[in-house]
């Protein structure tokens, strides 16, 4: 038997019917404070710094994912039998 339940409500409804904290204003502060830092050349806060990290996980994610489909395609995954 399967069920399928509908809930039609805005994200911010779900948020406050799950019980979980409004973080949006405490979001929006953090984001203004990273910009007037960013703004003023504070040392560390280069924005290339900081999305650095998440580009070459991003990038090495991308490669991990070409060679295993290079590996599906070519057979090269696929246990050995030993006679």
């Amino acid at each position: 038997m399967k069920i399928n339940v509908t809930f039609d409500m805005t994200p911010d409804e779900f948020r406050r019917v799950m019980g979980l904290p409004d973080v949006q204003q405490f979001q929006q502060e953090l984001f203004n404070q990273m910009m007037e830092k960013m703004q003023s050349g504070e040392e560390g806060y280069d924005p290339l710094s900081l999305y650095q990290p998440m580009m070459k996980e991003g990038m090495n994610a991308m490669g991990q994912f070409q060679n295993m489909m290079f590996n599906m395609m070519s057979g090269g995954n696929s246990p050995e039998k030993e006679g």
